[in-house]
This record gives C-alpha cells, sequence and structure tokens, in this order.
C-alpha cells in the first residue's frame, strides 16, 4: 500500500511498537530537542543525547524543555560527541544517529572512518521525502546533502538508493526523473542533460529494475502535467515524478531551500546506504522537518 503523507509514515512506526534509540549529537539546539521529545511522546523513539552539558542546559532551561530521565553523555568537542554517537550504535546502544548543530560532513567523516565508524558496502546518499503539492501522494529528491558533483556511475547508484527508498514507500514502480535545465540534452554546454539521456536509456534496459527513469527534465515538466502537456512530452514520468533526482548538491540544496523557505514545506531527510540509519535534517529546519525526519529513519530501519 502506498504511504500518501508524513503523518502517515509517523503512523506506520508507530503501529510497529518499536521505539529505537536515536543517539542525538550535538544536541544543544531547540529544535533539536524538541524534535527528540515530541518523537518519544509520540512513541515512535527514544532519545540519547550527546554534548556540551552546560549549553544543552541553558537551551532547556531558556525554552522550558525537560529531558531528565533521557541518557546523556557529556562530549564538549562535536567531532568527539558525534563519534561517540558512532560509537553507541556500534556498541548496539543505539540504533540510528540524528545530526545535531554540526555539519554534515562531520557525521559523513565518523561515519566513514574505517577504524571507528560503520564504512558502507556502497554509496551512501542524502535523500528527502516531501509531500507533493497537491497533497495526494510523497515525492522523493536526491542529493541536497551528500554527494557534491557526482559523475555518471555515482548518478546511478544515487539514483538506485533513491528507488529503494520509493518502494519502501510502498511505490511499487517508481517514475525517476533525471532534473536539469531543458529537456533535450545539449553537450558539452550541460553535461547533466548528457548523463540524465544516458541514465533514461540504462532503465530501459533494465538497469534500475521496475521502474520507470526519464530524463533530462526540467522541473515543471516533471511535476506538472499541464506544462508536460504544453510541451508535448508525453513520457509516463513527465507531470507524475516520484523520485526527483538533481545534477548536483548544489542544486539539489538550492532545490531543498527553496521548498522549506519559500514553499514552507516539511521535509523529512535521511542518509541511506549505511548499517546506521542517519537523519540529517538541515541545521535550519524546523522541529517538525526534524521530527518527521527521524520518523522516516525509524521506518525504513524497522518498518
Amino acid at each position: 500500500m502506498r504511504i500518501t503523507s508524513l503523518d502517515e509514515i509517523t503512523e506506520k512506526v508507530r503501529q510497529h511498537g518499536i521505539k529505537p534509540k536515536v543517539a542525538i549529537a550535538p544536541c544543544a539546539e531547540e529544535f533539536v530537542i524538541r524534535s527528540a521529545l515530541a518523537a518519544f511522546e509520540e512513541g515512535i523513539a527514544e532519545p540519547i543525547f550527546i554534548g556540551n552539558l552546560k549549553k544543552t542546559e541553558a537551551v532547556v532551561k531558556e525554552h522550558n524543555l525537560n529531558i531528565s530521565g533521557f541518557d546523556f553523555y557529556e562530549e564538549n568537542d562535536d567531532t568527539l560527541a558525534v563519534a561517540k554517537a558512532v560509537l553507541l550504535f556500534k556498541e548496539g546502544k543505539a540504533a540510528l544517529i540524528m545530526k545535531g548543530l554540526v555539519s554534515t560532513s562531520v557525521v559523513l567523516k565518523a561515519i566513514l572512518n574505517k577504524e571507528t565508524g560503520v564504512p558502507p558496502k556502497g554509496i551512501i546518499s542524502h535523500v528527502t521525502v516531501f509531500e507533493s503539492p497537491d497533497l495526494d501522494r510523497l515525492i522523493v529528491m536526491t542529493d541536497a546533502g551528500v554527494n557534491i558533483k557526482p559523475n555518471l556511475q555515482r548518478k546511478a547508484d544515487i539514483l538506485r538508493n533513491a528507488l529503494q527508498v520509493a518502494r519502501k514507500l510502498g511505490i511499487e514502480k517508481p517514475k525517476a526523473a533525471i532534473l536539469a535545465a531543458t529537456e533535450k540534452v545539449n553537450y558539452p554546454a550541460m553535461p547533466a542533460t548528457l548523463d540524465a539521456d544516458i541514465l533514461s536509456k540504462m532503465s530501459s534496459e533494465g538497469a534500475f529494475g521496475d521502474a520507470i527513469v526519464a530524463g533530462p527534465l526540467a522541473l515543471d515538466l516533471a511535476l506538472s502535467p499541464a506544462a508536460a502537456a504544453l510541451k508535448g512530452i508525453t513520457n509516463p514520468v513527465a507531470g507524475f515524478a516520484d523520485i526527483l533526482c538533481t545534477p548536483d548538491i548544489e542544486s539539489g540544496n538550492i532545490l531543498y531551500k527553496a521548498l522549506t523557505t519559500i514553499a514552507g514545506k516539511s521535509m523529512a531527510s535521511v542518509v541511506i546506504g549505511s548499517d546506521v540509519p542517519v537523519v540529517v535534517p538541515s541545521r535550519g529546519d524546523s522541529d517538525r522537518s526534524k521530527f518527521i525526519s527521524i520518523a522516516l529513519a525509524c521506518y525504513l530501519a524497522n518498518c
């Protein structure tokens, strides 16, 4: 059954009955703490707080929050706090890791560390899930936070990760749009258009399993049936994309921030590809986005 809203993800996790422990590092930030407490109150996760005790106590006091009764590990250095979160996962004391007020790169370095981390077998990538403009389905977007300038092979792997998430959300035959500035191949001026065309051809040859991949497609052609019809684009993805694959991290991050800042969208964001599910909302995201990011990670890991 296809999941059509972010609230439905939360409800699925709640019904599953597993309340995994989430190691949050560093934790001294209002929205991070609020989202963690909301996750506990909603019965989907139990937080473990890691970070500077004095800073955390100041945040808790200022915003009238209460984290007593939860495990707290004091680490005054952000890098050490993230390393502690990874260690707790490896020791089986935490099932998820959540990025606090720290750069995503710090979290990824800790996970990818060959000696102390949890290196993935394949590639890791950033996946965001949000509700479509007409609110009747979920859309998966990638990659706005991990892979800076992926080559063609890396883009194929990023797409496979996104397809995995889409299928987990009940989309049996995902439609993926490989985004560019135009629907026509324009090489070498726009290398992304050629990559998109190749990925589309790879899909038609079965490289991505039961999925439909089309590209290059401009954003409006991927999401608006009216825009697709106006331009005479008739492929099944046009206007009905389940997955949006951006050319690089710059375009992905700009699209992400436009959706949150201008459109006011709530976004559930995770890093997938490693054994440890990682909750990675943007530092500027609301507590709502951080909460549903926890819910998505719990869903992908346990449901």
